[in-house]
């Protein structure tokens, strides 16, 4: 029996859920009882994700197909799982994608796949969605492409001139657990794919000996994802990996991902998910490493993260003979590290103090969070006194999670 469009969106918009890759928020629009209303949509397929300048973008959301050859344990669609299996044809994503747009329920495309036949075969495919959408729509919306590991250099070439970002999940930590879990995948072949990628945007920022730009390739960079707590590495070993990546791919984002449960799943897998928070706190790591000047080893130094309170507090109580800090001489790099402080606030402190002297409401105004950064600082009109020492800063610093009303 053939499957509708709706039966196929419902089923493969569903399966892009596993792909942190594009940050969905999960929030879907409201809707009028009879679905016509102005802007009306059911949401099926439509996720947000966030630009560097904070803006919320809608994006459609799928995969071209959940069929696999593959047998990854960790996947809902590996070739053994009993889940119903769809596939779009190459015209029904770019209807679908020029569609939404037309009716201003999106403002790009994510798409991923599971593997048919070859990665090539399913490459090809992929590539023929965003040239289409391309050259023969004009489409200009946000397309970010996730690729293949093992498809020819010419499909990875041709894809990175049509979309905005790519990206090719290193789905577990350790090569270790991969060999484990998904013994069909080469961590080798993975690294190399993403050190090709990052070749080939490299070339694309050079000019020729006439001053002419190199073809675009992938503008907004490359990004990858991590499952957490699926193969027992610790937040360490993750962090430890994630900066390499940053390191020697030149990736925009690493992606976390909690390991969810599946249907039917193999005995090497953990009984029950990590909690949300771990996911959460990894995040927070990550921002450390990327805008605090943090390393891995010193966020995560017991192996895995603090779940009560967020990584920078916790390093600031583990360390507590480096502060107080005074906000009127201190370096840059030891006020990113003060709890409560962010870039924009550090960043106001350096230009505001060549002036005068600053003060406690000063501090406020510049958008610190004293609560947190209060026991750490010296500043004209304030000093942290027994403080810092407290035997109790760590719970007054986090007060205990309570259970929020349901009405």
């Amino acid at each position: 029996m053939s499957m509708s469009l709706q039966d196929k969106l419902a089923i493969l918009s569903d399966a892009a859920r596993y792909d942190a890759s594009c940050a969905s928020s999960g929030g879907q629009r409201r809707d009028s009882r009879d679905g016509k209303g102005l802007g009306s949509t059911t949401g099926a397929g439509i996720c947000h994700a966030f630009t560097p300048d904070g803006r919320c973008v809608s994006l459609l959301k799928i995969l071209m197909t959940n069929f696999c050859i593959y047998d990854c344990a960790y996947c809902v669609n590996r070739v053994s799982s009993n889940t119903p299996r769809a596939r779009f044809s190459v015209e029904e994503v770019v209807t679908l994608t020029i569609e939404f747009y037309r009716r201003n329920y999106i403002e790009g495309l994510f798409l991923s796949s599971g593997i048919i036949r070859s990665p090539d075969d399913t490459m090809r495919d992929m590539v023929r969605i965003v040239r289409t959408l391309r050259e023969e729509h004009d489409f200009r919306g946000y397309v970010h492409l996730k690729t293949i590991p093992g498809a020819s250099a010419e499909l990875i070439e041709e894809a990175g001139r049509h979309a905005d970002r790519l990206s090719v999940n290193i789905e577990l930590p350790t090569e270790a657990g991969l060999a484990r879990l998904a013994p069909e995948k080469d961590a080798g072949a993975i690294r190399r794919h993403m050190g090709d990628i990052r070749l080939r945007r490299e070339e694309a920022g050079d000019r020729s000996h006439r001053g002419t730009p190199a073809p675009r390739f992938a503008p907004a960079g490359q990004s990858t994802q991590v499952i957490v707590g699926a193969d027992g590495a610790d937040d360490a070993t993750i962090l430890r990996q994630s900066q390499r990546l940053y390191g020697a791919y030149g990736l925009k984002r690493v992606y976390y991902s909690a390991f969810s449960p599946i249907p039917e799943p193999s005995a090497l897998l953990p009984v029950k998910a990590p909690p949300l928070v771990r996911e959460h706190r990894l995040y927070q790591a990550d921002w450390l490493m990327r805008f605090y000047g943090f390393e891995a080893g010193e966020i995560a130094e017991g192996g895995d993260l603090d779940l009560s309170m967020d990584p920078k507090l916790a390093w600031a109580l583990r360390h507590r003979e480096r502060f107080p800090v005074d906000v009127a001489t201190a370096p840059r790099e030891m006020l990113l590290r003060v709890p409560g402080f962010g870039t924009r606030t550090v960043e106001r402190i350096l230009s505001a103090r060549r002036h005068r002297r600053l003060r406690h409401a000063d501090l406020l105004r510049m958008g610190a969070s004293l609560r947190k950064a209060a026991p750490f600082i010296e500043a004209a009109d304030w000093h942290p006194g027994a403080l810092l020492d407290s035997g109790h800063l760590a719970a007054r610093l986090t007060p205990a999670p309570r259970q929020l009303a349901l009405f």
